[in-house]
């Protein structure tokens, strides 16, 4: 499927994210749940994937990173999201590159961006994003 349908089907359906490896997957979760459960649970959804998502930031593109996808549309997408992409050679189109993703009251970096923001590396990220999911209400 090409990516243009993939980001029809992102508006068209009002999802977060789809992911398509040879079946379409559509999610409605929050922030990076979504993609963390794929990539703790079911790697293989996301190994050669072509992933559209509203919105990347840095914890999110290391998910994707460390999922082995092959190629990614975002609405949005922060500067550190796509550096992961580029250093992992992962082809990204984005509308918008922001300097980070802002958190959903607009008061600040989102809490995830802000906790990767000194990883160097995708792997780095992914223990801290696990922490901060099962803390969450």
């Amino acid at each position: 499927m090409t990516m243009r349908r993939l980001t029809e089907i992102l508006h068209g359906g009002g999802w977060s994210l789809v992911v398509d490896n040879g079946a379409i997957r559509t999610f409605s979760g929050r922030g990076v749940s979504d993609l963390y459960g794929l990539l703790t649970r079911e790697p293989e959804t996301l190994r050669g994937a072509s992933v559209a998502d509203k919105v990347v930031g840095k914890g999110a593109a290391a998910l994707m990173v460390l999922g082995g996808v092959k190629e990614v549309y975002a609405d949005v997408a922060s500067a550190p999201a796509l550096g992961l992409f580029a250093a992992a050679g992962i082809r990204v189109v984005c509308r918008e590159e922001v300097p980070h993703i802002v958190n959903r009251t607009r008061t600040g970096i989102c809490p995830v961006e802000r906790l990767c923001a000194d990883c160097r590396t995708a792997g780095e990220c992914l223990p801290r994003i696990g922490a901060f999911l099962e803390n969450l209400p």
